[in-house]
């Protein structure tokens, strides 16, 4: 074919030499930096490397954000585990990926990239070319409404949109579509209940906590789960146990409930335990639930949440309660 300057080239089978962070990318950094963007997401992912570098620049710019790695070459597949542990995220970007490795290969992969994110307390997000018909036309086929719905049936935290929203004729409908997609293959009953790290052994508190937490509102007749959280690890660590039960997640900071609404399953309220008198926190957090619709008179919840205000990844406690009979209690 017909080769333009500033296009990119894909090479199947993999194997292109060309570095992951180009100098623009670099100046595209520090830009992401001074905006304050909760999330960078770095095309061309090679390997572990190529995160820490972005995060290396990220933080030397004065930006925390989360860095989402956009699998789109053969060789991340090959060195995905140190990808996963260097990145906050990973992004499943099926159109590069898919020349790199042939369409037949791709469906196969996007589940294994998914499962290993997952097994890893790690976000999967699935993109590209979703609901590409609805670029022109107001429905989608019957094929991307599998696509969609596979996705989540997969465990993916998020799946997102391009074309269909950036150029595309109906952006409100392939989002009210896509969403209402996603929301159907939750109820399926695969999705809803997981045995995933019944026998592991867990180095954390707050992630022993959030086990327990999930363990427990799956067996038991609870309604919800409110965890009050600094940093969002616990809801983090909770949204890797697949279950049908909202998980409100409580929070003081904005950039906070901006992060969490990434993962699958956590619904983010903004609640500052710090304001609150020690004694009062459950019973002032799940009144902010109840007067939001979230729950009701006599449902049971579990509520989560550390000793100490302030402290990320102090999450060392559990109860069980019933909305309308939350009481103040000493601590």
């Amino acid at each position: 074919g017909e080769l333009l300057s500033l296009k990119g080239i894909n090479l199947q089978g993999g194997g292109l030499s060309a570095a992951a962070l180009t100098p623009k990318d670099h100046d595209h950094i520090r830009f992401a930096a001074e905006i304050g963007t909760d999330f960078l997401g770095v095309s061309f992912v090679r390997n572990g490397a190529d995160v820490e570098t972005a995060r290396m620049l990220l933080r030397a710019a004065g930006s925390e954000a989360h860095i989402i790695a956009k699998i789109e070459r053969r060789e991340a597949i090959d060195h995905i585990d140190e990808i996963i542990a260097t990145a906050d995220a990973i992004m499943v970007a099926r159109g590069d990926l898919g020349v790199e490795i042939g369409d037949s290969e791709l469906p196969g992969v996007q589940k294994r990239l998914i499962a290993d994110a997952r097994k890893a307390n790690s976000v999967a997000i699935t993109a590209t070319q979703m609901m590409q018909s609805m670029v022109q036309n107001p429905q989608p086929t019957r094929a991307e409404v599998s696509d969609v719905a596979n996705a989540v049936l997969d465990g993916t935290d998020a799946v997102m949109l391009s074309a269909e929203t950036a150029v595309g004729r109906h952006p409100v409908r392939v989002v009210s579509a896509m969403s209402r997609i996603c929301v159907a293959a939750e109820r399926h009953h695969g999705t809803q209940v997981t045995g995933q790290r019944l026998e592991a052994r867990f180095s954390r508190v707050d992630e022993t906590i959030a086990m327990a937490t999930m363990y427990t509102a799956n067996r038991f007749d609870i309604a919800g789960i409110l965890t009050l959280t600094e940093s969002g690890s616990t809801p983090k660590w909770m949204s890797r146990i697949r279950s049908d039960i909202p998980i409100y997640a409580g929070t003081r900071w904005p950039e906070t409930e901006r992060r969490m609404a990434l993962y699958r399953g956590v619904y983010p309220v903004s609640f500052d335990a710090s304001s609150v008198p020690r004694g009062d926190v459950n019973r002032t957090a799940v009144e902010k639930l109840r007067s939001n619709g979230l729950v009701k008179d006599g449902d049971r919840i579990i509520i989560t949440k550390g000793d100490f205000s302030g402290v990320g990844g102090g999450t060392n406690a559990m109860k069980i309660v019933e909305v309308g009979q939350v009481s103040g209690e000493i601590e």
